[in-house]
């Protein structure tokens, strides 16, 4: 089989995503169900970390061995990489020892370098630029309680951060719309969201308006990893971008609400909207776990008849 990775979200064509999704459905099924399924029996998942994470880790584990696998965890501060072994060296030894990869780092740039050489998949765990994992959850929960997403709108309130870059690259793939609101220099970078079609995307120097009509409203921390020293800054830029109930009733009257957690109410959600009747996080984040093991066997299996 042709090794495949998964850097990105524009890695699938949407045939493969579908197929990804009626796997996932599957999947979940039978956990659900407490009927074991095993197809990755003796197949050992590398996880990489240089950036904290409670979601991704349990998630990427957690599925490895419901799949039958194993799974091992490291952290820079644990190897050579965080002593400066090139990320080349690394990238040659772990692929020679285990069977797929998943890397949680900061710049796109180490993740690509390591897949270049590696001879096994390797999967963006998150970076600096996008979080491709993140929104096959986000995408397929959304057609478990709304069907499909194609032709709906999203809105995306707050920082033009990874996940909203991942958004962007989906919207073209599914051909919806995406609204994007940011403040004032805090706007989408093309050199940073990398390549996206600009005919599913709409930018809203309002909020407000970027809610109206929407099918979904989705949003993130202010202050992502990496940029801890903003925090009071971007509180007080950030400080009208929060999705409230205002907002919510703004949206279409179906519409969900999305966070990929951790949440800080108070702050980019009330309280009232993220613990409230519409939103869907808790769904969101078990749904992390489903489509990366959809993710992990297609990546290893390809195609299951």
């Amino acid at each position: 089989m042709k090794l495949r990775h998964y850097l990105q979200f524009s890695e699938f064509s949407r045939a493969e995503y579908e197929y990804l999704f009626e796997r996932t459905r599957w999947i979940k099924a039978q956990f659900k169900q407490y009927k074991r399924y095993h197809p990755l029996v003796d197949r050992t998942l590398a996880m990489i970390f240089e950036k904290q994470s409670t979601r991704t880790r349990l998630s990427f584990e957690a599925g490895m061995q419901q799949l039958g696998g194993a799974a091992i965890f490291l952290s820079t501060r644990d190897t050579q990489l965080g002593r400066g072994e090139p990320v080349e060296d690394m990238a040659q030894v772990v692929s020679r020892m285990v069977d797929i990869v998943m890397i949680r780092t900061f710049e796109q740039d180490i993740l690509e370098r390591f897949a270049n050489v590696s001879r096994v998949p390797v999967i963006n765990g998150l970076t600096n630029e996008y979080h491709p994992c993140q929104v096959i959850g986000d995408i397929f929960t959304f057609t478990e309680h709304r069907g499909p997403i194609t032709g709906k709108t999203v809105a995306w309130i707050g920082d033009s951060n990874n996940v909203c870059n991942s958004w962007m690259k989906a919207a073209a793939i599914f051909d919806f719309t995406l609204h994007v609101s940011t403040p004032p220099g805090y706007e989408v970078e093309a050199e940073r969201a990398g390549a996206y079609d600009a005919r599913h995307y709409r930018h809203f120097a309002d909020p407000m308006d970027a809610a109206h009509g929407a099918d979904l409203v989705t949003t993130d921390v202010w202050t992502s990893m990496g940029f801890e020293a903003e925090d009071a800054e971007r509180k007080r830029d950030f400080s009208d971008w929060q999705v409230d109930a205002d907002m919510m009733k703004r949206a279409g009257p179906d519409a969900l609400f999305m966070h990929c957690l951790p949440a800080h109410r108070g702050e980019e959600v009330s309280a009232d909207v993220i613990d409230g009747p519409q939103s869907v996080v808790w769904d969101e984040a078990e749904n992390r776990l489903h489509t990366q093991k959809a993710l992990m066997e297609f990546l290893l299996l390809g195609k299951v008849a």
